[in-house]
């Protein structure tokens, strides 16, 4: 049997409080991913989607706690030195960030940039390295790219910054891009033009995508297999088709009901009640349950569900996870698109 590209096995995140101590905010996550493989990572703001990337590369905030593995082809990533893990990130391993604006560097040309990664993993000469450059930030869609190499980045849009990011990303040609949010700040056109670059990348190199979105329309059409994080946790993951179709957690319908839902039948725009809970706060027993509109007092409230398996390949974190009647949280109503 081949070795799994990625392999992440309980993987635990603590992170320090501003009153002494530690919170757990992502806990025991386990997945993997071959080469060629697209993974989807969807929930709200504080779920843990943006710590597991930055876990991924090795880029947790200072103070920060991280326990369990993290593989990349057979090799343990966390605790590897800084130095040897500098050869890895921006070559092997790429990430886009979510913010582009922070993400680059205001005091220096978009080319010089893009070309950095090339000339320290590739060893290009500058001149090749810039060359390259300029053919990336085509390929991404950056308009007059060679006239505009040399400008920085407060000469551009916020979606052509973006672009920019993307193509420091994918100058190395990495095995495995993690993407936080990348189509954000781009329109519909330039969005499907990204993200179909990516999907090239992965078709011709055999490179493997994370992709963390809260636009449910892009994770359906974009990645073979989805997870859906609450609390620091997964509590649903599946061939993506399987989970948009089955949902077998309350908190899984209600993030699709609130995207996909009342606007299409000219009614209020669903949204789940409540709030995530801070890290360091969370509630005994399942963390959905103060939400969750089938909970049960005694069960739900008091014992932690176990990732249980729901066939056809899924997973789900509830103790309803084999009932489908009683899981129909909410109504569904007419059929819902995906944007699929």
């Amino acid at each position: 049997m081949n070795t799994p590209l990625l392999e992440v096995r309980d993987l635990c995140i603590d992170l320090p409080l501003a009153q002494g101590g530690l919170a757990r905010a992502v806990r025991h996550l386990d997945f993997e991913l071959a080469r060629g493989d697209t993974l989807g990572i969807v929930g709200e703001s504080g779920c843990g989607k943006s710590l597991t990337a930055l876990a991924l590369l090795g880029l947790l905030p200072e103070g920060a706690r991280v326990s369990g593995s993290i593989r990349l082809q057979g090799r343990e990533l966390l605790g590897l030195p800084e130095r040897e893990m500098a050869t890895l990130r921006g070559n092997r391993v790429a990430m886009v960030f979510q913010e582009p604006m922070t993400a680059l560097n205001p005091v220096h040309t978009v080319v010089r940039q893009v070309a950095e990664p090339l000339r320290l993993h590739r060893g290009l000469s500058a001149a090749q390295a810039r060359a390259r450059a300029i053919e990336l930030l085509e390929r991404v869609g950056v308009p007059d790219a060679a006239r505009r190499a040399d400008a920085y980045p407060h000469q551009f849009s916020g979606g052509q910054r973006q672009r920019i990011t993307i193509a420091m990303a994918l100058a190395c040609e990495p095995d495995l891009l993690v993407a936080d949010e990348p189509t954000t700040a781009l329109d519909v056109t330039v969005q499907r033009q990204i993200l179909d670059l990516m999907r090239e990348l992965v078709a011709e190199r055999g490179m493997a995508l994370v992709l963390i979105s809260h636009d449910l329309g892009v994770i359906a059409r974009n990645v073979q297999r989805l997870m859906v994080m609450y609390g620091g946790a997964q509590v649903e993951s599946g061939p993506t088709a399987e989970v948009f179709a089955r949902r077998r957690h309350p908190y899984t319908q209600g993030l699709l009901r609130s995207v996909l839902g009342g606007s299409a039948r000219r009614e209020p725009l669903f949204s789940i009640p409540g709030g995530v809970p801070i890290a360091g706060q969370w509630p005994e027993g399942c963390r959905f349950h103060p939400r969750c509109p089938i909970a049960e007092a005694g069960r739900c409230d008091s014992f932690a569900p176990p990732l249980a398996a729901t066939g056809e390949g899924g997973l789900s974190r509830c103790h309803f996870a084999q009932d489908p009647h009683s899981l129909q949280a909410w109504h569904r109503g007419p059929r819902e698109e995906t944007g699929a």
